[in-house]
């Protein structure tokens, strides 16, 4: 990965501005915190790749709108990488997420990379995302090109 230097404040701004978006499922302020070109692998497959404001919107819609309860609980770093922790429930059970973001050097939002426990509830959550994200043939297409060569 390329060393970017990122400015502190601009950064904790669109971090704080993800948490805050996710939190309150307010789905532009989410958005607006994404490079056009972010991308977020899936935790579910390990190989969909979702690239794009587009197709990260239908996604990320999808998912904290499967959500309740969502409060994030820790922030970690202060570089271009950051843990976010949070804590959530997905229909009747208990949702742990630690989501690794890459930021740009704008301090936007390049990379997501959640990971979620306990195994029952991603069930439970890839059975709550199926229908949201099958309406979206396009984006599923897109995101099982996986992952670009580096």
């Amino acid at each position: 990965m390329d060393t970017v230097k990122v400015e502190s404040t601009t950064a904790t701004d669109f971090v704080a501005q993800f948490c805050a978006a996710t939190a309150a499922a307010d789905f532009d302020a989410m958005v607006d915190t994404l490079t056009p070109d972010a991308e977020l692998i899936s935790p579910l497959s390990g190989r969909l790749v979702f690239r794009g404001k587009d197709d990260l919107r239908v996604l990320l819609t999808a998912a904290y709108g499967s959500l309740t309860g969502l409060r994030w609980t820790d922030r970690i770093g202060d570089g271009a990488r950051r843990v976010l922790l949070a804590e959530a429930t997905a229909g009747p059970f208990k949702l742990t997420e630690a989501l690794v973001i890459d930021l740009a050097a704008d301090g936007r939002i390049r990379s997501l990379r959640p990971h979620l426990r306990p195994w029952l509830t991603l069930t439970a959550l890839a059975v709550l995302l199926s229908p949201r994200l099958l309406r979206h043939p396009g984006v599923m297409r897109r995101a099982m090109r996986g992952a670009t060569a580096p």
